[in-house]
């Protein structure tokens, strides 16, 4: 039975409780000469008696259409409540209940809405703590992996390169009565060798790539091509300026100027690199030449990931990235990030 099939019988009975006791003393007080009246009197051509059931039922049934309207409006609220705790949302539309007990039942549908909310937003920091955590582990580890498996190399591949090279070089120097093919063929040997090394130098940036340390951008910057200036038959020159910037863009940058070079020793077959890096009308400027074979930026080249993630870098300092490159007449790369003067921490 619904709530106004309810309330239509409640107000029925009280209506006619109440007609009938008005009635009954009345008749009381005024007895009728003669009780065929009720039958005699019409009422819009509607014998007395049949008049007040009528009205009585019509009366009792707008009143019990009144308030199930008011009732189902505050049940509805109240089971929406009950529905977005169920999917997870809070309610915002309709109006809230009037009626003591809804409202109270309301408020505690809202109480468990606020804890449910409240669990969640608990469990979704967990978890993204967790990630997190695992992300720290799995790239530690990576990390020291990268680093043994340069150790590694540079102590067993490196060298042998190194003495493969020599040796390579001496043959050559000393073989004055070879032929022109065999000394073509120990050309090209020596050549594969020579661009081994330079693979093999370019793998070792890649798997164990130095880090600032607390250098500033020229320190790292002067150091790395230094060192490199001393290991690979290229000649290397640049320029650097000092400056304070946010420690975030200097290890970006400098993670790209090695992304860089890595890229240059191991596929431009270059002569000469210079890298420049300035501050000019409020941009730091990273730029990196060199006199490579180059390449056609517009065409999509397998391996390229190297080239996706300098642009990623750049664009997470709020940076732009240019590449500049035609077969045959080498590579550019510029790197511009607005300029901020770092704040120096009061001690």
């Amino acid at each position: 039975m619904t709530i106004f099939m309810k309330l239509v019988l409640q107000a029925l009975g009280l209506a006619f409780s109440a007609v009938i006791a008005s009635l009954g003393v009345y008749l009381l007080l005024f007895p009728p000469q003669n009780w065929t009246i009720f039958w005699s009197t019409r009422l819009l051509d509607i014998p007395l008696v049949f008049f007040l059931f009528m009205a009585t039922c019509i009366l009792a049934g707008l009143w019990a259409l009144g308030q199930s309207m008011g009732l189902r409006q505050q049940i509805r609220y109240i089971a929406q409540q009950l529905e977005d705790t169920k999917l997870g949302r809070s309610t915002l539309a309709g109006k809230s209940p009037q009626t003591i007990e809804f409202a109270s039942l309301s408020k505690e549908a809202s109480s468990v809405q606020e804890l449910i909310h409240d669990q969640a937003r608990t469990a979704q920091k967990l978890a993204s703590e967790r990630v997190e955590s695992q992300e720290k582990i799995i790239q530690e580890m990576v990390s020291q992996e990268r680093n043994r498996l340069a150790r590694e190399l540079h102590d067993s591949v490196s060298q042998q390169l190194f003495a493969a090279s020599m040796l390579m070089s001496a043959i050559n120097e000393t073989r004055a009565d070879s032929s022109e093919g065999e000394t073509r063929q120990l050309k090209m040997v020596e050549e594969m060798i020579h661009q081994s090394q330079l693979e093999m130098r370019a793998l070792l940036l890649h798997l164990r790539p130095a880090a600032l340390k607390g250098k500033t951008l020229k320190e790292g910057l002067d150091e790395l091509l230094l060192e490199l200036k001393q290991k690979v038959p290229l000649s290397i020159e640049w320029k650097s300026e000092e400056m304070k910037i946010e420690k975030g863009i200097e290890d970006h940058l400098f993670r790209i100027l090695q992304e860089s070079v890595s890229n240059t020793l191991r596929h431009a077959k270059a002569h000469s690199l210079q890298v420049l890096c300035i501050k000019r009308d409020g941009y730091v400027i990273l730029r990196v030449t060199d006199d490579g074979i180059g390449f056609d930026v517009t065409t999509e080249r397998a391996g390229s990931y190297g080239l996706m993630n300098m642009k990623e870098r750049a664009g997470e300092i709020g940076g732009t990235l240019k590449i500049v490159s035609l077969p045959g007449k080498g590579t550019r790369l510029e790197v511009r990030v607005r300029f901020e003067e770092r704040k120096e921490e009061q001690s």
